[in-house]
């Protein structure tokens, strides 16, 4: 293994924990917040990476670009307003974007590289946050997908009039597992991935936001 792979994982690790840590916690938080105990009483309102890394997703993440993390449970009928499922679906995705932001603010806080640079930490620094920016990044918007069981689907039926939020449940369960699977799936069978087409834009246009280049 070259110096450039272990660093590759030094930094990409951490980033993918802290952000599936973060978008689970959020959303346990947030069901929480709107009276739905069922994540809390699970034990997944807490910000200890062992209750919502999925050792299979993590390890699919790491190693192959593509998994996930333990979904948080939530007892719709137990939130107290008709809309916050709306709020705890966005909760997740919409973290992952601060986490970003946060760590993009790190590298631009005057004198912050300098105080690190004169604890030998600088270079870390850098590239831990980069990656940090660009996996939160990943990570919201993938999760925004409106397909399967992503937040995107979610947020979706809650935005849209009720007749058609019907509607778009029913297609989203009988095929958007599959959509969503082969949109996964285009980036190992096809030259050009449909994923990428898709993600890359919005990633890329946050990232140079975040990190100025």
């Amino acid at each position: 293994m070259n110096t450039g792979t272990v660093i590759y994982y030094l930094s990409f690790v951490p980033a993918i924990v802290i952000g599936i840590t973060c978008h689970e916690f959020a959303h346990a938080r947030m069901a929480y917040a709107f009276g739905d105990p069922t994540a809390r009483e699970a034990g997944r309102d807490t910000l200890n990476p062992l209750a919502h890394l999925d050792p299979i997703g993590t390890l699919g993440i790491i190693f192959m670009g593509f998994g996930w993390g333990k979904p948080v449970p939530v007892n719709v009928s137990r939130l107290r307003h008709p809309r916050a499922d709306l709020v705890v679906s966005a909760a997740g995705p919409m973290t992952n974007l601060l986490v970003a932001m946060l760590a993009g603010l790190l590298l631009r806080i005057p004198g912050s590289l300098q105080q690190m640079a004169s604890w030998g930490l600088a270079d870390g620094a850098i590239i831990l946050a980069s990656m940090t920016v660009h996996v939160n990044l990943m990570l919201a918007f993938f999760n925004f997908i409106p397909l399967g069981p992503l937040d995107g689907s979610s947020i979706l039926s809650n935005l849209l009039p009720v007749r058609a939020s019907v509607l778009f449940q029913k297609f989203n369960r009988a095929y958007g597992g599959y959509l969503l699977l082969a949109l996964i799936l285009s980036g190992y069978l096809l030259p050009v991935s449909i994923f990428s087409l898709i993600l890359g834009p919005p990633i890329n246009f946050f990232t140079t936001l975040i990190l100025g280049s």
